[in-house]
């Protein structure tokens, strides 16, 4: 017995070693991967079984990879060039384009209209039909950890990200007219986390004391919902993330617990319907609270966990999501232990979910070759660099150049390489769901 939990833990070591990111999709159909071989793209579409659908090897050390919905668009960003953003096809094996920034990338967002990228002191918007520069946000309160949030509603395309570096201030830029909404001031302490429910009419923030969860409206900033993940220590929010229907909200961190808020409204008919003990009480502190200060006020006020989730780890980074699998609402864990965890969530009575399903992201087999190679760099052969993009659809009529973009500028810009002719971009939308989604609009090297 003692063997076979050694051997386990073991395992989770190696599991942890290959594990750098990890990201789910917009629609959470699909969890991406960043490992220290490349990434992997699994179907996240049924409980009983996980299919690793695209493994990518173009570059190691991948620290972001995000996946557009359910097409064949992937960013990746990775430790070997942290300044340097790939798009690829992954079904075609091709490089769409790549941009390189004048600092490290710390976060790329994505939705059907807009492409975000995220330095610690400014911010990138890109056209993601010809991957075109729009818009550069320089001299952004610094940011650290590339935190903000893009609406994957590209009707409205709102984006989300620190308006200050020591207060929680929230500013909500609209990414399509490129222009500011709104400033919230969302909490005391600087923010931690953000996100957009699915319509982007609702945006929820944590600080980095981690104890209040809030919602806003979008794009109001009216406050709609607090909500109190505890009060005994300070954690740090690791996610959030809605349902698609926007009725519940989880928040993870680096505790063992994932919190899961309802949201909905206390509407005084309902009390008076049911003139039950707790609702007499709920009175009785609604007429005290007045008279309390406020920070005593506002605590009462506060929700707490309509349901939780106990993990069987502590301090491990991990992020959660809100899906629903064959027809039934499910509470996605995937960890850095290179597991990914399926609870059961009951939408009635809450309490906590059940772990019905344990997947692991990596064969231990696998890493054990992958320690081999790190323990004999010698005896690994270089691999011969791949040829770029733009040499194999040959273009001769566009020679390479250094052009610089709109918005471009020595301090924080964006740079890209080959100028392909408007004739190459695509005239219409995008199409998600043909082959011919993505057209070849050219190599961006640098």
């Amino acid at each position: 017995m003692e063997s076979q939990e050694s051997q386990d833990a073991a395992d989770g070591t190696d599991l942890q070693r290959a594990f750098i990111c990890a990201s789910f999709n917009q629609d959470t159909t699909s969890l991406s991967v960043g490992t220290k071989t490349g990434y992997r793209l699994f179907s996240v579409t049924a409980v009983d079984k996980l299919d690793c659908i695209h493994e990518g090897v173009e570059c190691p050390d991948v620290y972001i990879v995000e996946r557009l919905f359910s097409s064949s668009l992937v960013v990746v960003v990775s430790l070997s060039m942290p300044r340097r953003m790939n798009v690829y096809h992954f079904k075609k094996g091709t490089e769409i384009c790549n941009y390189s920034y004048s600092n490290n990338i710390l976060s790329v967002r994505l939705n059907r209209q807009r492409l975000v990228v995220c330095l610690e002191e400014s911010v990138y918007i890109h056209n993601i039909k010809d991957m075109k520069l729009l818009k550069t946000l320089l001299n952004t309160p610094t940011n650290p950890t590339g935190l903000c949030a893009l609406s994957v509603n590209h009707s409205n395309s709102y984006l989300a990200y620190p308006g200050s570096a020591t207060i929680g201030e929230i500013t909500v830029y609209d990414a399509n007219n490129l222009s500011t909404l709104t400033l919230i001031q969302a909490h005391d302490s600087p923010l931690a986390a953000l996100t957009f429910n699915g319509s982007g009419t609702k945006l929820a923030s944590a600080s980095e004391k981690g104890t209040v969860i809030r919602v806003f409206s979008v794009p109001e900033g009216q406050r709609l919902f607090e909500f109190r993940r505890g009060m005994k220590r300070y954690v740090s929010i690791s996610s959030l993330s809605f349902s698609a229907d926007a009725q519940f909200l989880c928040a993870s961190s680096n505790t063992e617990t994932v919190h899961i808020f309802k949201l909905e409204q206390h509407s005084p008919s309902q009390d008076e319907e049911s003139p039950t003990w707790s609702a007499y009480m709920g009175k009785m502190f609604t007429a005290a609270s007045t008279y309390l200060p406020t920070q005593v006020s506002d605590m009462m006020h506060q929700d707490r966990a309509f349901a939780t989730v106990r993990l069987n780890m502590f301090g491990l980074k991990n992020i959660s999501a809100l899906a629903t699998i064959q027809k039934l609402p499910r509470l996605l864990v995937a960890s850095s232990d290179g597991c990914l965890y399926i609870y059961n969530v009951d939408p009635q009575d809450g309490g906590e979910c059940v772990l019905i399903q344990k997947h692991r992201l990596f064969d231990s087999s696998e890493e054990q070759v992958e320690q081999k190679e790190e323990e004999n760099p010698e005896d690994v052969s270089p691999e011969p660099a791949s040829q770029s993009y733009a040499a194999t659809v040959a273009l001769p009529s566009t020679p390479p150049s250094s052009t610089t973009l709109m918005g471009y500028s020595e301090e924080g810009g964006a740079q890209k390489g080959e100028v392909i002719p408007e004739h190459e971009f695509a005239e219409g939308p995008v199409c998600l769901d043909d082959e011919n989604e993505f057209p070849p609009f050219g190599n961006q090297s640098n």
